[in-house]
């Protein structure tokens, strides 16, 4: 084809995840590599995406939607049904989603003759226990044409347990926007937190979340606490579609038990996203004792930005960052990630995680992983129009 190839990228959502940065900066790359790309995705309320992009956006009108995540996923699938059945928003070469929402939804119109194919990203997989939600799941993966992951760990899984193959893309930062140069946005952050210029920050990013670990974290905090009174465990984000509730009441109770002061632990929510590489900056350290990751964009963010980085020994982190990068942790020895988050407060320990964390930032760019995604989808685009 000589036309620039026109690609739809669908996310589940407008909020700051993993999944939808993801798909904005792989639109941006395309963009920025001469492709025709868009990305798509309900917005509920009715905000537009977190942060502005060089990629085309469209916001799909989202219905409401009560508690159930069920009916949540199904009336989000509806959704991008309703916004696709017109013609003109179908004037694209390739189809791809980021998540099951919308990979359901494409599986649709692919059922229904209206689209030829589709590919899907697949950033992790969860555990559900509703039988709806996990077959939704597993019809979002078998249903796609093409797949594409961003780790070994679950290109591993892919294989072993659903038999099929998929591309590992990888992912990236953007060091023009997350680095340890400081700008206005860092005092307006320490105003908006009341923090003080030298106060010792540990920062969680991802909200209140069991596969974030953050009740773990929490009880390693409470011991670092007892060793320097003046630091604050930051947790910021959480914008998630998914139903945390249960967690969220655990975690109240064991911060209501912990005997730490008021004020030590501070839950910011989403933040803007023009303050977020100040967030990282005004940390001693990002704290990500995950047990279960697609990949950890923020460990790079923080990277990026000149922060030392606590993280889990398990996969997919152990695919990119080696001994040295980070300060490894066993998520489950609350021990074991209180003595790391203490670790990376001595100077020399600091120096060289700030040192080898700029160089391993600087080899993950949104170029290459945007390249990785062009075979697949000239065999899509090909294919679409045998």
């Amino acid at each position: 084809m000589t036309r620039r190839l026109r690609i739809a990228i669908l996310a589940h959502s407008t909020n700051p995840r993993g999944g939808v940065v993801h798909a904005l900066e792989l639109g941006d790359a395309l963009c920025r590599l001469g492709y025709d790309a868009t990305v798509h995705a309900p917005d509920a309320g009715g905000r537009g995406f977190f942060r502005n992009a060089l990629v085309r956006t469209v916001c799909v009108a989202a219905s409401p939607v009560g508690r159930s995540i069920a009916t949540m996923v199904e009336t989000r699938v509806a959704d991008y049904l309703h916004h696709f059945e017109r013609a003109e928003h179908r004037g694209f070469d390739v189809w791809h989603a980021q998540d099951g929402i919308s990979a359901n939804a494409l599986a649709t119109l692919k059922e229904r003759g209206v689209i030829a194919g589709f590919a899907r990203t697949v950033h992790h997989v969860d555990d559900f226990a509703d039988p709806r939600i996990a077959a939704l799941q597993l019809r979002a993966i078998l249903s796609a044409d093409r797949l594409f992951v961003v780790s070994r760990l679950w290109r591993d899984f892919l294989a072993r347990e659903c038999g099929r193959e998929a591309v590992l893309v990888g992912n990236g930062v953007d060091t023009t926007q997350f680095s340890p140069a400081p700008d206005a946005a860092d005092a307006a952050l320490h105003a908006r937190l009341s923090l003080a210029p030298d106060a010792k920050v540990f920062l969680a990013i991802g909200g209140v979340e069991q596969r974030k670990n953050t009740v773990g974290l929490l009880d390693a905090f409470r011991i670092v606490h007892a060793q320097y009174p003046a630091s604050y465990l930051i947790i910021a984000g959480g914008a998630s579609l998914l139903d945390h509730d249960a967690y969220l009441t655990r975690f109240a109770a064991a911060l209501e038990a912990s005997g730490l002061p008021d004020g030590s632990v501070i839950r910011t929510g989403p933040l803007p996203q023009a303050l977020m590489p100040a967030l990282y900056r005004a940390a001693a350290a990002l704290v990500f004792p995950s047990i279960k990751e697609g990949f950890g964009l923020a460990v790079l963010e923080a990277m990026a930005c000149g922060v030392p980085v606590v993280t889990s020994r398990i996969a997919p982190f152990t695919e990119y960052l080696g001994d040295g990068d980070v300060l490894w942790c066993d998520p489950h020895d609350t021990g074991s990630i209180a003595a790391a988050m203490v670790a990376a407060l001595e100077v020399p320990i600091r120096r060289d995680l700030i040192v080898r964390g700029l160089a391993v930032a600087a080899r993950h760019g949104w170029a290459a992983a945007a390249r990785a995604h062009l075979s697949a989808y000239k065999a899509l685009s090909e294919a679409a129009y045998a």
